[in-house]
């Protein structure tokens, strides 16, 4: 059962979110905030899965909670997720660890989809699962990835993208997903550089999965991925290579 907080300065937006996260059964407790410096002392006092954080409010904003959040060192941080109504806010989140975030207004199925992702991570996280450097039966264009006494290989070709999650990355693949331990820069080091490209510090992506670029964002197998201001140069040169 999950403990889930609301943060919005909007009686309306914070009202949306407690309606839907009432609807749902895995769902055992809701506390919204008005203001984020309330938040703030809950969680330093109380163990929180979830937290829904808007970005713009006075006093406070969001990104700030979350740097609060980071120098507090929580035992066990919550899970966030970006609520805005600024598409760009949003994708700065990433790089404070965000694992989603809802575009105002958010509709229903789009916050199942972002609650689907959350239990996932929980789930395959308490796997403890952790690639396997090199070992020698594994073939070119793969890894082995161990989960308690399971070895599971990987291929390149099924990953989409890979997306950093403070000490974890989550690999998708055409499938499913992984999470293991591990930093996004491991991962970085883990996949071929001829087939893989980072684009901003929480993602890396399989260039032949791109199919489109919309301003400072990529689509990759129908899935909105960040481009930092850091990788644009980069990632434009490799798709202008890719087109000759």
């Amino acid at each position: 059962m999950l403990n889930c907080v609301v943060i919005d300065d909007e009686p309306l937006a914070r009202g949306i979110l407690e309606d839907y996260l009432r609807r749902l059964p895995f769902v055992g407790s809701i506390h919204p905030f008005e203001t984020a410096r309330a938040a703030l002392a809950y969680c330093k006092n109380h163990e929180a899965d979830v937290l829904f954080l808007d970005i713009e409010m006075p006093e406070m904003n969001g990104i700030a909670f979350l740097n609060r959040i980071a120098d507090a060192a929580l035992p066990h941080p919550p899970i966030t997720v970006f609520t805005t109504a600024y598409r760009d806010y949003a994708f700065e989140g990433f790089e404070l660890g965000v694992i989603d975030f809802l575009l105002k207004p958010i509709s229903y199925p789009r916050f199942l989809l972002a609650m689907e992702k959350i239990r996932d991570f929980l789930a395959l996280k308490d796997q403890n699962a952790n690639i396997e450097e090199n070992p020698a039966e594994a073939p070119l264009g793969s890894v082995f990835v161990k989960s308690g006494v399971q070895r599971i290989k990987l291929n390149f070709d099924e990953v989409t993208h890979i997306q950093g999650l403070k000490d974890y990355a989550i690999i998708y693949t055409n499938t499913g997903k992984i999470v293991l331990k591990g930093s996004i820069k491991f991962m970085y080091d883990i996949f071929p550089k001829n087939r893989f490209l980072r684009v901003h510090k929480s993602f890396i992506v399989a260039v032949s999965k791109i199919s489109r670029i919309e301003r400072n964002r990529l689509v990759v197998n129908g899935n909105q991925i960040p481009v930092g201001r850091n990788y644009k140069d980069e990632v434009e040169q490799v798709l202008l290579n890719r087109k000759r």
